[in-house]
Formats: structure tokens, sequence, C-alpha cells
């Protein structure tokens, strides 16, 4: 499972105008499902992001997580995130899960950060979305996730 968190100010996503997500300071989390990844893979991946130490301390240090700062989750669907570009100029997207599968998987994963977290928005899976942040730092993380 592959995830882009980005530390922000203040994030939001929105679809044909609407707003269907909204945070303030916290982490926007893009994330997909790769094939052969399971919920146990999207487990794996929250309790690192839960946990991930990317939010200044009273001394400028990154020691401090989502948890211990009380930041929202914005997670959002993308599953660009497994773009092959080694082979010509139009990317593949072959190692994104299939469709089902990774609405499947995305899903368990916003239920699980729900069940975990208390502040978590979200966009819509397969829905053409306009994000909107301001990143703080500007920090970005890579993350992949496997079992």
């Amino acid at each position: 499972m592959l995830a882009l968190l980005q530390r922000v100010k203040e994030a939001r996503v929105e679809i044909a105008g609407e707003v269907v997500g909204t945070i303030d300071a916290g982490l926007l989390v893009l994330v997909c499902a790769e094939r052969g990844d399971s919920e146990a893979t999207g487990d794996k991946l929250l309790a690192k992001i839960l946990k991930l130490r990317v939010f200044s301390d009273e001394a400028g240090k990154m020691n401090r997580s989502v948890q211990d700062v009380g930041g929202g989750l914005l997670i959002v669907s993308q599953f660009t995130l497994a773009a092959d570009t080694t082979g010509g100029n139009r990317p593949s997207f072959t190692n994104a899960a299939p469709p089902e599968d990774g609405r499947r998987l995305y899903e368990d994963f916003v239920t699980r950060a729900r069940a975990a977290h208390p502040v978590v928005q979200t966009g819509q899976f397969a829905a053409d979305m306009q994000v909107h942040l301001v990143n703080d730092g500007p920090v970005t993380i890579p993350m992949r996730m496997q079992v």
C-alpha cells in the first residue's frame, strides 16, 4: 500500500464545486492500494501514519505525531501513486489494485482510521476531486507498506 503524507495547515477536497472533506492542521494522506495488498497492509500503514513524528515540538524538532498534536487526517484515494514511468512517456498503472479491491481496501482503511483517530475526513473513491492544501514546512513523506 502506498501513501503520500503532507503536513498541512489546512486542506480540503471538492467534488463538482462542493466541499466533501476538510481539516485544519494535520495530515493530508493520499493513499493507493496495490495488487496483493490486504487489510493487514492497511492496518500496518495506518499504525505507522498515526505514530509518525512529523510535527514540531517546543524545540522545533519533528518529534510529535498527528495523535500527539490532535491534528486531523484528510484521506484521499489516489491510484496514480502506483504509476510506473520506466517505459515510455505514458505512466502505467498496472501495479494499482483493481478498482473493486482498491475501493474495498480504501474504505476499510478509512473505517479503521475513524476508529483510531478523532478527526478523519475523506474524499470520494474514484471521483474527479480537487484537493486544496496549505503544505506546512513543506513536509511531504512518501510511504510504501508491505506485509
